[in-house]
């Protein structure tokens, strides 16, 4: 399982990263640049997920783990919005302003007990993994990152993008 990270970037950060069209050279644009500025210098503008990202994106999607499931904007949360990497080793999606404003005032509105009601439809045959109480209180704790990094973009105006490498 892959570990996630969400980056509230800057409108040319976006540019430049709409402007690489090799993968590769895409990947490592973020391995290289974005993620060493912003894991030292910026902190605020990074939320990492672990390995939750999949419950996470499932509670807030339909229950399964695809980019085109569940509604819209909870399910731009992670994996939904502008694919630029979708290989088997990597997965990438950018979220514009305007999506990131949509997400933040849509999880600032999730209960810890609407998000536990959410965790619970999780498709069970699909999830690698238990859906139990510490595998919720583990989800539930890195939503918190997120949805804190989605309010702090969304008051700047910034895209989101999400990673995990697989």
């Amino acid at each position: 399982m892959s570990l996630g990270v969400h980056f509230a970037i800057t409108a040319q950060e976006a540019e430049d990263l709409r402007s690489i069209e090799d993968e590769q050279e895409r990947l490592a644009f973020v391995t290289e640049q974005l993620e060493e500025a912003y894991f030292e210098d910026d902190p605020d503008h990074v939320a990492e997920s672990d390995k939750a990202w999949d419950a996470l994106h499932r509670t807030l999607a339909d229950g399964h783990l695809t980019c085109d499931g569940g509604t819209y904007p909870l399910n731009h949360t992670v994996l939904a919005g502008e694919l630029l990497c979708s290989g088997d080793d990597y997965i990438m999606s950018l979220k514009s302003p305007e999506q990131v404003r949509d997400v933040s005032k849509a999880l600032a509105a999730i209960t810890q007990d609407e998000f536990r009601r959410r965790y619970l439809a999780i498709d069970q045959e699909s999830y690698d993994g238990e859906l139990t109480d510490d595998d919720f209180e583990y989800t539930w704790s890195w939503f918190q990152g997120v949805r804190e990094l989605y309010a702090r973009a969304a008051d700047a105006g910034r895209y989101v993008l999400f990673t995990a490498d697989q």
